[in-house]
């Protein structure tokens, strides 16, 4: 769905390998860990250490790589689109390899690992279902697929994924739509069937980060689930 009808704050708009090169340098000094990393640590179904060969698709700076690690993941590789999240993801040291490439077409090995992951990506694809598709291609059957998403309902409440640039404007980066039928659907279709699924909402602990978004409290901002193949 397109996101332009949601648009309240009409900021000049890049295409994602554009805006994440802009973004590289202060990313992870703005999204905050509730956002994702919070998300993961709930969720029950996956025994991460259990993981023998890991994909990190859209792994940017190697947050959720370090926490992957963290988890006692064995290996991991890792898929970006952009170069200058790659450079940051490899001074992490928590890959094994990196790659730039398309998620949706990695060009990887066929059912090379028992889990894949994607941390606030997927708002940024036009269509779920060439990420499904891959991702069904590159895990083993069983294989679990962890994906954590802006959630829809922020996207149109008018809030786009976006940053400040170093002369302080603001700009966002291209996003689209997906409600959850069509990431069910998606999935559905590449045999995917969902174990899990988690949403978070503006909290205290976000307040207090941003007071700002008192005025969102209750929202749901993100959320996360759990597919296996």
């Amino acid at each position: 769905m397109d996101f332009t009808s949601f648009d309240k704050r009409h900021y000049p708009v890049l295409r994602p390998s554009d805006g994440y090169g802009e973004w590289a340098p202060t990313y992870e000094a703005t999204v905050l860990d509730l956002m994702d990393l919070r998300l993961l640590a709930q969720l029950r179904c996956v025994d991460w250490k259990e993981s023998a060969a890991a994909i990190d698709l859209a792994c940017g700076t190697g947050r959720i790589g370090a926490w992957l690690r963290a988890q006692g993941v064995r290996r991991l590789d890792g898929v970006d689109l952009t170069p200058a999240m790659l450079a940051l993801a490899t001074q992490k040291n928590v890959y094994d390899t990196l790659q730039q490439g398309d998620v949706t077409a990695t060009g990887l090995t066929y059912g090379a690992y028992d889990l894949a992951t994607q941390s606030l990506a997927d708002e940024h694809l036009a269509d779920l279902q060439p990420l499904y598709r891959e991702v069904a291609r590159l895990l083993r059957p069983g294989g679990r697929f962890v994906l954590v998403g802006y959630h829809p309902h922020f996207l149109m409440l008018g809030m786009p994924t976006h940053f400040d640039r170093a002369n302080g404007e603001s700009v966002t980066v291209e996003s689209h739509v997906h409600l959850f039928a069509d990431h069910v659907a998606a999935a559905h279709a590449h045999g995917f069937v969902l174990q899990e699924m988690i949403e978070s909402v503006i909290d205290d602990t976000w307040v207090a980060a941003k007071p700002k978004w008192e005025t969102h409290r209750n929202h749901p901002i993100s959320f996360a689930m759990v597919w296996r193949r």
